[in-house]
């Protein structure tokens, strides 16, 4: 009979970890505690894959340039101090990443993890017919608005052989949205995509229901999280308890609620913003998926509308939507793509994305011998869930993983 594997979290990683599990024949149970799929961070992020453009948020530099933008009104970086245990211990475990040998460190654990991320979702794409939710491979450009920042790029590329530094006139013959836009230059990565995560979320869903194998308790909140003997065996779920044979914690920025003891997830929500706005027959939106470096802006078109995401907000738990931040990022795009969209008709959304400290996420085993970690990836998510996912089941069926696990296997219990 084969092993019943628990996963708590129904977003994009627990969705393509129960995928990823069902396709090697396992059987799947996904507890999810909202009502529907996919529908908190997955639901309207900034829709990029965005696989070899993955660095780290902490390095060299950055503290110093937080301060900067902390005292600027347009700041693509919002911290709100809070009388919060967990705060604080995030942000120091943050400040001490921030050095540039731990930055490329973790930039090559998170590009390995992306690259693989990538080829997994070729492979289920062309085995198993995975289409619909607006995916196209468009390429991406990295634009720059100051020399500085440009020069650190075009000196520091992830992966030369795929990318290539661009002039302004060689961006607007790329992309010839970017004509009323005012950068020095660009990286383009050619063979990078887009998608509608959430429709990505919906298709999983689907075909895991097809599948026979996959049972889904939605608007069920875990409870606790029952042990003994070095193992988990079992989740409550208020006055139910449901047995597990594997359990896998992939629920984002809650998954701290779920802790055992000694298992100490690093966790924060660095919340982010997006505005999904309608194209038109005579509107001009970008086709190439354009990333703002220097105000933190990344533009997506998917289908016809164009995704426009950024932010990081470090103000507790509250996923309340804040209309300053989202009036600078409407603001902000009009300026770079005054005739992408309708702005007006821009439909809002704002979400928690889970962060480690470090940038890389908690992926793989914990001193509990049948209890996994899948969480952690924060503005990536969308990006490395397909990577992670085959990780995670090669692990729980024990064989050899697909890359190293060098900086994922953090054993954190």
């Amino acid at each position: 009979m084969a092993q019943r594997v628990c996963i708590i979290g129904g977003g994009v990683i627990g969705l393509a970890t129960a995928y990823a599990l069902v396709r090697d024949g396992f059987e799947v149970t996904v507890v999810e505690f909202r009502d529907a799929l996919g529908s908190e961070t997955s639901f309207a992020n900034g829709g990029q894959l965005s696989y070899r453009y993955v660095a780290p948020l902490a390095d060299a530099g950055v503290p110093w340039q937080a301060i900067g933008w902390m005292l600027r009104g347009d700041s693509p970086l919002k911290l709100r101090p809070r009388f919060d245990a967990a705060q604080w211990r995030w942000m120091a475990s943050f400040l001490a990443a921030c050095r540039s040998s731990v930055n490329r460190q973790n930039a090559a654990h998170l590009l390995r993890l992306a690259l693989l991320s990538q080829n997994t979702l070729k492979r289920w794409q062309e085995d198993d017919g995975l289409a619909g939710f607006q995916w196209r491979r468009n390429g991406k450009l990295v634009t720059f608005r100051q020399n500085s920042s440009f020069e650190h790029a075009r000196n520091a590329l992830a992966d030369p052989q795929h990318q290539q530094v661009l002039s302004p006139a060689e961006c607007t013959q790329l992309e010839p949205a970017l004509a009323d836009a005012s950068f020095v230059g660009a990286i383009y990565t050619p063979d990078e995509e887009v998608g509608d995560c959430h429709g990505f979320c919906q298709l999983l869903a689907a075909r895991l229901k097809a599948s026979g194998r996959c049972e889904f308790r939605l608007g069920q909140a875990v409870t606790g999280i029952r042990h003994a003997n070095g193992s988990v065996n079992a989740i409550e779920l208020g006055d139910e308890v449901l047995a597990v044979d594997q359990l896998v914690i992939a629920a984002g920025h809650r998954s701290p609620l779920l802790a055992l003891p000694g298992l100490h997830l690093p966790l924060y929500p660095l919340k982010g913003y997006s505005l999904t706005v309608p194209i038109g027959p005579s509107h001009r939106a970008p086709e190439v998926s354009i990333t703002d470096y220097d105000r933190k802006i990344v533009y997506a078109r998917i289908g016809e509308h164009l995704r426009v995401a950024a932010m990081v907000d470090i103000v507790g738990f509250d996923p309340a939507i804040d209309p300053k931040r989202l009036a600078l990022i409407k603001r902000q795009a009009r300026d770079t793509f005054p005739y992408a969209g309708a702005y007006d008709e821009a439909v809002e959304w704002a979400g928690m994305r889970p962060a480690t400290p470090s940038g890389v996420p908690l992926l793989g085993a914990t001193a509990y011998r049948n209890l996994w970690l899948n969480l952690g990836h924060g503005a990536l998510g969308f990006t490395l869930a397909c990577g992670s996912a085959q990780l995670l089941s090669e692990l729980i069926g024990q064989r050899q993983p697909s890359i190293d696990l060098l900086g994922f296997n953090h054993r954190a219990a």
